[in-house]
């Protein structure tokens, strides 16, 4: 195997498992940028493949191969539904920012289970029909040896996070509604002193956070799994939460992290194919993301610093 064929096999698989923890990692960046942890962010995910795989399932005739990129509103609606639970939980109600989330993802994917048994008669739905697959980007793809690995046979969604990710940046770090994003989730009292609508600044942040997820779950469903299950979502959630730490809530490192966490992934599926790899025992190679996830929040937890009130319910003096 050549060097281009495997980098080229390389960072197109790396990009397609990276995807939907970009999408999910700067979801939650915004969310902990105004104060509100969201545990639930593997929860959301699930959710939002449950609605973008029976949306693609249901209309896939009518839309064609459209239906994909509709099945990733899908899953952000039902995402930003999701996140509402969580918001009320959190910034109305004042609950425990980890209890709430973790509610979440215990009762996301049995709902989901159960919703798909009601619908079409068994646990899991049958493949979709359309899905994001791979792409050639025109132009770029022509370019000498950068173009084939990078530009042929690449995952769309994974450029559109890629895209998201430094809007995101520009948004929480340059607009006036980014800086107050921060405030509130730095200090909220002075924020409301300012004259700042905290709830609604962090339910802005949650909502956020609960549409990204969802897409990040649409992503998975639409070009990994290809189906859903109660399988489908598997720990994502948790590894874009990692990404976002590691990142230092930085939808920039958040989504340098994900591509990080997202090439151990995807390593794991071409790893036989890749000389120095194919004689390592795949179980190996499954586990190594999540060891990897372990000993980035052991080594770099402690030496982030995360929002000062984040987590932190505010109650606005009477």
């Amino acid at each position: 195997m050549s060097l281009v064929a495997i980098l080229t096999l390389v960072v197109s698989s790396t990009l397609v498992y990276s995807a939907p923890l970009i999408f999910t990692s700067i979801g939650g960046t915004f969310s902990e940028r105004s104060g509100v942890v969201n545990v639930g962010l593997e929860g959301i995910m699930g959710m939002g493949a449950f609605a973008s795989v029976v949306f693609n399932l249901t209309f896939a005739n009518t839309f064609g191969t459209l239906t994909p990129w509709l099945g990733l509103v899908a899953g952000a609606i039902v995402g930003l539904v999701f996140s509402l639970l969580h918001a009320v939980a959190t910034v109305t109600l004042r609950a425990d920012h980890i209890i709430s989330g973790t509610v979440i993802n215990l009762m996301a994917p049995a709902l989901g289970v159960f919703l798909i048994k009601v619908i079409y008669g068994k646990g899991q739905t049958e493949p979709i029909s359309q899905d994001f697959g791979y792409a050639n980007v025109p132009v770029l793809d022509k370019i000498p040896f950068i173009g084939p690995i990078f530009f042929e046979k690449t995952s769309a969604p994974a450029w559109l996070a890629i895209i998201v990710a430094v809007l995101s940046w520009y948004i929480i770090f340059k607009t006036k509604f980014g800086l107050r994003l921060r405030s509130v989730g730095e200090n909220p009292q002075a924020a409301d002193t300012l004259g700042l609508n905290v709830a609604r600044l962090r339910y802005s942040g949650v909502m956020i956070s609960g549409v990204l997820g969802g897409v990040g779950g649409a992503v998975v469903a639409q070009s990994i799994s290809l189906n859903y299950s109660v399988g489908t979502i598997v720990g994502q959630g948790f590894v874009a939460m990692a990404a976002m730490i590691f990142g230092r809530w930085n939808p920039l490192g958040a989504m340098g992290a994900s591509l990080f966490f997202g090439l151990s992934q995807s390593l794991a599926v071409v790893g036989a194919q890749l000389p120095g790899l194919k004689n390592v025992p795949s179980i190996w190679l499954q586990i190594a993301p999540y060891v990897l996830t372990i000993v980035v929040l052991v080594f770099f937890f402690g030496k982030t610093r995360a929002p000062k009130a984040d987590g932190v319910n505010y109650i606005k003096a009477a």
